[in-house]
């Protein structure tokens, strides 16, 4: 069991921070990295061209080895799930009336390249959750299920929905998948790094993660698996550290058709970040000392008690076998107001996101029992002060 991590970041005393999902604080080793990049780049003599490759292939090992695939010549590096889901969509074919299955109230950036695809002919097949309040992840997964037909080019998931933490069963679905020809795209933002993902298991046709939020990098900066289904794709630019044989800066006007291996080809152009990606290089050797399983334990054992509690008090929150640990949505009572919680929240300094209906509360190891007791403090508060005004 991981013991509380804060000593390693800069967060105040004062304050609550339960909400990882909107961005992660930035441990000191992970700040120290992007200061020693810009003192490098403020005096380059003596960085050598093999400074545009060497880092950036080690950042692809580490994402690699996070989820579970020996192939870091498949990781690409994007500075966007939006840069990274744009390629997929354009490099999936699609015929009039085939289907695109997404989530309801999927996140934005997992939607709009798809829309694209509407063009060619295909339908977006939007499925929702089930009305009921209880067991909304075991019959949204089985809807998802009988979504996927002989007609589904693509289905295009989290791993968790982003704003309750609703968990999607990757290794079904995937399997489903398989069955009838569709691929698997799965935007891992609020996922990896804090939740244990099986490429092995999973299969997934692309993966596509944002660097700033669960992976505890920088922002503008984010990673995607490719599989093979992908390896003949078209990228969106043409920028010559793609190209095969651009280690050679001798022969860069040599000009090459072909491209590095496996999906090289799909990096964004100055993707050799000084500053940005040695930062995502120490979070994520951070996250592996960790492991993604450690974090989900930690995450349990801090949030369940106050979880368990609230439901005693009338709040909703998914069972356990459907919803992560480390990102939870928590619906209010009927009786107790959005802004009489928000304001019980914000008086009890609790930093937490509202997403649609649920209260998104995501914490991390760098969380102390006293920030889950402040939680529970500003949910008690909100219950009971809405009992009182009834």
């Amino acid at each position: 069991m991981l013991s509380c991590q804060k000593h390693l970041f800069f967060l105040p005393e004062d304050h609550h921070y339960l909400n990882c999902a909107y961005m992660s604080p930035m441990m000191e080793a992970v700040e120290a990295a992007g200061i020693q990049g810009i003192r490098r780049k403020r005096n380059p003599v003596g960085m050598p061209s093999s400074s545009f490759f060497e880092e950036a292939n080690r950042l692809r090992k580490r994402f690699a080895a996070l989820i579970g695939t020996e192939e870091a010549e498949r990781v690409a590096i994007v500075p966007s799930v939006s840069y990274g889901m744009a390629t997929v969509a354009q490099n999936t074919p699609v015929s009039p009336g085939q289907t695109i299955v997404v989530a309801h109230e999927q996140f934005p950036s997992n939607i709009y390249a798809w829309k694209r695809l509407e063009a060619r002919g295909a339908t977006l097949r939007v499925v929702g959750p089930p009305p009921t309040p209880t067991d909304r992840g075991a019959h949204w997964n089985a809807r998802l299920l009988e979504a996927i037909d002989a007609s589904t080019a693509a289905v295009c998931l989290g791993h968790v929905h982003w704003a309750d933490g609703t968990r999607f069963d990757l290794d079904a679905i995937g399997v489903r998948c398989r069955e009838v020809g569709a691929a698997l795209v799965v935007d891992g933002t609020q996922s990896i790094g804090a939740l244990p993902f099986e490429m092995s298991t999973i299969q997934p046709d692309a993966v596509v993660c944002a660097g700033y939020k669960w992976l505890m990098g920088p922002y503008s900066l984010g990673l995607a698996y490719y599989g093979p289904r992908y390896d003949e794709g078209l990228p969106l630019e043409d920028n010559w550290l793609m190209r095969r044989d651009s280690e050679d800066f001798s022969k860069l006007v040599a000009y090459q058709d072909a491209y590095q291996p496996g999906a090289i080809r799909y990096d964004v152009g100055q993707r050799s970040n000084f500053i940005l990606v040695p930062m995502l290089i120490q979070a994520l050797d951070q996250l592996l000392a960790w492991t993604p399983a450690a974090i989900q334990a930690y995450c349990d054992a801090l949030l369940r008690p106050v979880l368990e509690e609230a439901t005693t008090w009338g709040y909703q929150v998914e069972d356990p076998a459907h919803r992560s640990a480390h990102l939870v949505g928590i619906r209010a009572p009927a009786h107790v107001s959005m802004d009489h919680l928000k304001e019980a929240l914000a008086q009890h300094r609790v930093a937490v996101s509202v997403r649609g209906s649920a209260i998104r509360v995501s914490p991390h190891v760098y969380n102390e029992p006293r920030n889950a007791e402040a939680l529970r403090e500003a949910l008690h508060a909100a219950a009971f002060a809405a009992e009182h005004s009834l």
